[in-house]
């Protein structure tokens, strides 16, 4: 991998996704419509997901963006019209193109990354708060402003923010509907580091490589601990971790990477 970030050719499609030495770069592609979900974007995306899922050489995925104003809006609410189908239909039967319904089903055992330049607000914020680790440019903007017309998040946005940054923080975000800058979002750990727009791509890549060069089933088993251990008690998640750590104890990559630290050189890991 290049030291410098390198997508491409232009993009076309509402989405477009690209493996580059093992990691997926997905990129919103409605610059002209901060980069909001229509129905094809949507489309698009849960075959991106699918991709990630079932493609065995991808071990990271990037989230980001095109153009300068927005990760994403969200919805686009021009595109997007209530459907005509009952809440219930669409919870109990067939699910349609919403927000809402935007994570059912995604298989997101390998790390996520989100790159985050400009409005990152309503679904836009929700999809960030899906990924494991978020960076963003000094000119990010976070923002659930639901309450300020009438309803609530609705993909997540309710039950991720608290875990992402305390409940005072996300109380203060949730009530007001207010939305905070970059900074802030560093300061309450919404994102994990700031850099400047130009560097953001190459920041975020930079991340992905030191998690790729890791054994990838060590990576997804503490990315699953870290996560169902929110929902348990300590005592519990302690002895699922024990557990863990015993069916990754003689994996192939375990005693690779003994190894590799004894003859001083990097592991070769094969996900075994």
């Amino acid at each position: 991998m290049s030291a410098e970030f390198d997508a491409g050719g232009p993009l076309a499609a509402p989405l477009d996704l690209r493996v580059i030495d093992r990691v997926a770069v997905m990129t919103l592609n409605r610059p002209d419509a901060m980069n909001s979900f229509d129905p094809e974007m949507f489309t698009a995306f849960k075959q991106a997901w699918h991709r990630i899922a079932t493609d065995d050489a991808i071990l990271v995925t990037i989230i980001s963006a095109a153009g300068d104003k927005a990760f994403s809006t969200g919805s686009d609410l021009k595109k997007t019209m209530p459907p005509p189908e009952s809440f219930a239909e669409l919870a109990y039967g067939h699910s349609g193109a919403d927000i809402m319904d935007m994570f059912a089903g995604v298989d997101a055992s390998k790390p996520l990354i989100a790159a985050v330049n400009g409005y990152a607000v309503a679904g836009g914020l929700e999809l960030a708060l899906f990924c494991d680790i978020r960076i963003a440019s000094p000119t990010a903007r976070f923002g659930l402003a639901e309450v300020k017309i009438g309803s609530i998040p609705g993909a997540g946005g309710t039950q991720r923010l608290p875990r992402a940054v305390g409940l005072s923080d996300a109380m203060l975000m949730l009530m007001t509907g207010d939305a905070i800058d970059a900074q802030e979002a560093l300061r309450i750990g919404l994102v994990s580091k700031v850099v400047e727009r130009s560097e953001l791509m190459n920041a975020a890549m930079a991340i992905a490589g030191r998690i790729k060069a890791n054994a990838p089933l060590a990576v997804r088993a503490a990315k699953r601990l870290a996560y169902e251990g929110l929902e348990m008690p300590l005592a519990n998640g302690l002895k699922m971790e024990r557990y863990v750590w015993g069916t990754l104890r003689d994996t192939q990559d375990r005693i690779e990477g003994r190894r590799a630290f004894a003859e001083k050189r990097p592991p070769k890991y094969r996900g075994k």
